[in-house]
């Protein structure tokens, strides 16, 4: 679809691009990877036609369409949202309007020559490009990023600017591009946008090129890398994680035959050296200078300077570090928690997770105790000391400059590490010295993470801190956050990131917090197995009439001998015949007596059905853990994998306190009820502030599940 021959770009000094040749095929999909400053944003800008190269050309088939969403600098108005995103069928919404003429002139003059045919010919080409599927085309792209129904008529100026890009890259995925460039679309999207985004790319059957610093963005999406560097684009098929075993492979070999060239050509210049005035040799001599001359060097690449990052050890505190009881949050007429119960605890790592406005953020600033409930308490732990960053808390002097900023909170024995930190988190060279006051939004998140890696905390609360940071930059964070010997909560849409560094997954919605064992494709996992149990059967086929044998008499059900016998038939109470007048009126003792032994039961059965889901849950999480102790290079980190190990253990142990708590539970429901009916779907979450509903039925293990 497109080639660059022979292509060159450069910036002053600094060459981006020298004497490229580089092709994209009919349905190629290629990920962009690069240090910061290595020329993606310029490689696409070059191939969408926004910039011209220095030298070469850029050869494009007639017939190709390209789509390009830049990194940021849209700005829309003048119109809703819908609007702006129909505005990619601008010819075809035209067209509809010339059709619309038409029709009024047939209805006034229906024998014009030629005007049936031209209106027969614009019917047929609406219907061929999709017109009438043209809204609900719309609407689904729209509901995928996440606006609701009620948005689409608002003018898009409402909008902030994280949100216009949403609105700009629906319209650039409604278009019938031949080959789509999009440059960092995940920046501005939450977890539920980018997996929507990640399965709508996947199905997308044109070309796409693409720059992002989400490694399971790009693993899910793309068939080929291309590396941007030393002024060369190289090709690398497979995803992310193949092109940086492929590389790292290529580097080892070169630095071992850039070695073992280099020690040859010291044999050679200690031979001439030695005997450059022997006669004898003269011809020996001039045939390794000769071969010297001939010799083409191999370069080894620079080791890649890669920063580690740690965060200082946390003080000691006690088991529980917050606690939150009853709380309930409002904010106008939007109900945002409602009588929720949680506790962190020491050693965890809890990712909140859920769709936008769902609360997440509020959850993190009700536990930071910068927003205070409505109803219910919170209740800090022993000793808690806690360190909280969020994309629009940053407090920094703007009079002061990064360098300035980092010292001002760094204790005397980071000092000399400061240089280090700020380079983890994108700054170096002259950045470090810029003011504050002219920092952008991301620079200046960046800036307020880094001052968290400076003083002690055993509770850090982390609102979205993988926004703007780069591959290298969030591989170096989520190691030091590995490390870390205290206690984290975060929010974050990089999904790599939250499988490598949860442990409990809280979702949030429906006015509380539900709780999982595992990290986020465990939660997945699970929320796809009960969306299959949830699912409606398949209604039978009922036999014919004449087929129909007569109903055969039941014998009424014999109670079972013990809680683990018991079925689903036998569960079901005998039908009792009723007299023609109705069932007599029971007496107010009696119906007092009924609603007690009702609310007994439904006491027992949600205490069973907590019981039942949190044994899931840990034999969810035991079989995860044990997955990830199964890996061959596990033991390399010995921190790392100890506290795999000790919550491995942990999680073991409690489970024969379970079972019997179950098994008590169960034989309190038979005693209580032996033919009550439980429900049968036992995959509900384990609901932290909430009521839990019945129980699945008697004698199903929570392995069956």
């Amino acid at each position: 679809m497109i080639q660059l021959v022979e292509t060159s770009k450069a910036y002053g000094e600094q060459v981006l691009l020298h004497r490229v040749r580089w092709r994209i095929g009919a349905g190629e999909r290629i990920g962009l990877v690069g240090p910061n400053g290595s020329g993606k944003t310029t490689v696409l800008r070059i191939l969408a036609g926004e910039t011209s190269p220095d030298e070469g050309e850029v050869v494009r088939a007639r017939s190709c369409r390209v789509g390009y969403l830049p990194q940021d600098g849209l700005e829309l108005a003048g119109r809703t949202v819908s609007e702006e995103v129909k505005s990619a069928f601008a010819d075809l919404l035209a067209q509809r309007r010339t059709q619309e003429t038409l029709a009024e002139r047939l209805a006034e003059t229906p024998t014009e020559p030629g005007l049936l045919e031209r209106y027969g010919e614009l019917e047929e080409e609406w219907r061929r490009r999709g017109g009438y599927e043209l809204d609900a085309r719309v609407g689904e792209v729209l509901a995928g990023l996440g606006f609701s129904a009620e948005d689409r008529d608002r003018p898009v100026e409402e909008f902030s600017q994280g949100w216009q890009m949403r609105i700009a890259l629906a319209r650039l995925l409604v278009e019938a591009n031949d080959l789509i460039l999009l440059d960092e679309p995940t920046n501005y999207l939450d977890i539920e946008a980018r997996n929507w985004l990640l399965e709508f790319l996947s199905q997308h059957r044109g070309g796409l090129v693409l720059v992002a610093h989400d490694r399971f963005f790009l693993d899910s999406v793309v068939t080929g890398i291309t590396e941007v560097g030393s002024g060369q684009l190289n090709r690398y098929p497979g995803g992310f994680s193949a092109y940086e075993t492929r590389r790292a492979a290529e580097i080892a070999d070169l630095r071992k035959r850039a070695a073992e060239q280099e020690a040859e050509i010291e044999r050679h210049e200690r031979f001439i050296s030695r005997f450059r005035y022997q006669a004898s040799r003269a011809r020996q001599v001039q045939s390794r200078v000769k071969l010297l001359e001939r010799m083409e060097r191999l370069e080894a690449p620079p080791a890649r300077r890669r920063v580690r990052l740690s965060l200082p050890r946390p003080p000691r505190s006690g088991r529980v570090l917050l606690t939150l009881s009853g709380v309930s949050k409002r904010f106008g007429a939007v109900r945002v928690f409602e009588n929720l119960d949680l506790a962190v605890e020491r050693g965890e790592r809890l990712a909140l997770v859920g769709p936008n406005g769902a609360g997440k953020s509020t959850l993190i600033r009700l536990l930071a105790g910068a927003e205070p409930p409505d109803a219910g308490a919170r209740e800090p732990g022993h000793g808690v000391r806690i360190a909280w960053y969020g994309p629009d808390r940053h407090d920094l002097d703007p009079e002061r400059t990064v360098r300035q900023t980092m010292s001002d909170a760094a204790p005397l024995d980071l000092l000399p590490e400061i240089r280090n930190i700020l380079g983890a988190f994108l700054f170096s060279g002259d950045a470090v010295e810029k003011r504050c006051a002219v920092l952008s939004g991301g620079e200046r998140s960046r800036l307020a993470l880094a001052r968290m890696f400076l003083r002690p905390a055993n509770l850090l609360l982390l609102d979205e801190p993988t926004n703007h940071l780069d591959l290298d930059a969030k591989a170096a964070l989520l190691e030091a956050l590995q490390e870390y010997r205290g206690t984290v909560v975060f929010v974050a849409h990089d999904r790599h990131f939250m499988d490598a560094l949860a442990t409990r997954v809280a979702v949030i919605g429906d006015g509380g917090a539900a709780v999982y064992w595992g990290n986020y494709s465990d939660w997945l996992a699970r929320r796809e197995q009960l969306a299959r149990r949830e699912a409606p059967a398949s209604p039978k086929k009922p036999a014919s009439p004449k087929k129909q044998a007569p109903p055969k008499k039941k014998a009424p059900p014999k109670a079972p001998a013990s809680s683990k016998e018991t079925t689903a038939s036998t569960l079901q109470p005998p039908p009792v015949a009723l007299p023609a007048s109705g069932p007599p009126r029971p007496a107010q003792g009696e119906r007092h007596s009924r609603r007690s032994g009702k609310n007994r039961r439904r006491a027992l059965e949600r205490r069973w059905r907590a019981l039942f889901d949190e044994i899931a849950d840990a034999e969810a999480a035991i079989g995860s853990l044990e997955a990830r102790m199964a890996a061959p290079d596990f033991w390399a980190d010995r921190e790392g994998s100890g506290r795999v190990a000790a919550t491995h253990r942990e999680l073991q142990s409690r489970l024969p306190a379970l079972y019997e708590e179950l098994a008590r539970a169960d034989a309190g429901l038979a005693a209580d009820s032996p033919g009550a009916a439980r429900d049968s779907s036992p995959d509900a979450p384990l609901r932290e502030g909430s009521n839990s509903g019945p129980g699945p039925p008697a004698g199903r293990s929570p392995k069956q599940s």
